[in-house]
């Protein structure tokens, strides 16, 4: 695979990449460059996070990067997800570690760490501190929406703030040269290169992906007001989220389930944009499947296979394509993408069923 071969995989389905000349130099200078991808362990996996981030992932270990999936045990404790409980959290970890390995992020060129492997070391927390003596409170504070944290919040922990400044520290530490998150981290990336500048350390590359829409639409948004720009503000809001009743699929949701869900989903005729099921073609079936096989009635149309995005997409903007051939077209997919993970847990059910536990108790 050649720089463009590697570059176009890499950038394919991205929201931003700051900056794409830097991610070229880089393809063009290292063979197996360091990447990383942190998350917060607070519940069952939804495929935004298992399928948007995990497929994208996957683009990178292909293209060559070392890669490494950052548990953040610390951070979640921090932003007190499951009570602030460790042992809970450290369980769900483990849980992700599996979600992550069924869909495929295994091998030699990827690697799991824990964020309690990084704070043990002093120099951890030198760097922590030289990250807070370089950023004001004003701007550290602007970066706590990457905490689900509303830029309106009033009632803000002291630890909260140590939250950015460790999320910058992490990346520093583990000698990252490509940080890839939704692009609702982007405002800690920009923290993470402003600082680099100034202390002269190597300023990441950071690789942001959309973030995949809700089931119930736009309309089913969640309270508060996460960044300035009021489009990427209600992308925020709208975003595929567990707290969001029926927003979500679970990456190890039964195909009924699966299905049950994508019929009530927001999906208007004719309409593109704002449409969560159009997102899930566009993000995660071509990407995984390279094709959407759409099985309906002759007197509907007849079966119809898509080869690309575009042509979908042309089809649903015309209106020969139903919302409800649409919407079974999207779960089939899903189903069959998600039946690796189904099979991982069938073998092994006790972690699935200690992480629904969790989520009954909360």
């Amino acid at each position: 695979m050649d720089v463009e071969e590697r570059l176009e995989l890499v950038a394919r389905n991205t929201a931003e990449i700051i900056t794409r000349e830097e991610l070229r130099e880089l393809l063009e200078t290292e063979e197996h460059p360091h990447a990383y991808w942190g998350f917060e362990c607070s519940g069952p996996m939804h495929i935004g996070m298992g399928l948007v981030c995990g497929l994208k992932m996957l683009d990178l270990v292909k293209a060559g990067f070392r890669f490494t999936v950052f548990l953040a045990d610390w951070h979640s404790w921090i932003n007190n997800k499951l009570g602030g409980d460790l042992e809970k959290i450290r369980l769900v970890g483990r849980y992700f570690r599996e979600c992550f390995e069924a869909l495929g992020l295994r091998g030699p060129g990827v690697r799991y760490l824990w964020a309690s492997d990084l704070v043990s070391d002093p120099e951890y927390w030198r760097k922590v501190i030289l990250v807070a003596k370089s950023a004001t409170l004003r701007r550290v504070r602007r970066a706590l929406p990457i905490m689900g944290r509303s830029l309106e919040a009033t009632d803000v922990e002291t630890a909260w703030l140590i939250y950015p400044c460790m999320q910058a520290a992490d990346i520093f530490h583990m000698e990252v040269e490509v940080a890839c998150a939704g692009v609702d981290q982007r405002k800690v990336h920009m923290l993470t290169r402003d600082v680099a500048e100034k202390l002269r350390w190597r300023k990441p590359i950071c690789l942001h992906t959309p973030l995949l829409m809700g089931l119930a639409g736009p309309g089913a948004a969640l309270e508060g007001t996460f960044d300035e720009d009021e489009r990427l503000n209600m992308r925020i809001r709208s975003k595929m989220s567990k707290s969001v009743p029926g927003g979500c699929i679970y990456v190890h949701d039964q195909p009924d389930e699966i299905r049950a869900k994508l019929r009530k989903a927001y999906c208007p005729a004719k309409q593109v944009e704002d449409n969560p099921v159009l997102e899930l073609a566009r993000l995660v079936v071509f990407p995984a499947l390279g094709r959407l096989d759409v099985d309906r009635p002759e007197k509907y149309g007849g079966p119809v296979s898509y080869e690309s995005y575009a042509e979908l997409e042309a089809d649903f903007t015309s209106g020969a394509l139903h919302p409800l051939d649409l919407k079974n077209a999207v779960a089939d997919a899903l189903a069959d993408i998600l039946k690796p993970v189904r099979e991982h847990f069938a073998r092994k059910p006790e972690l699935l069923e200690a992480v629904r536990a969790l989520e009954l108790t909360r």
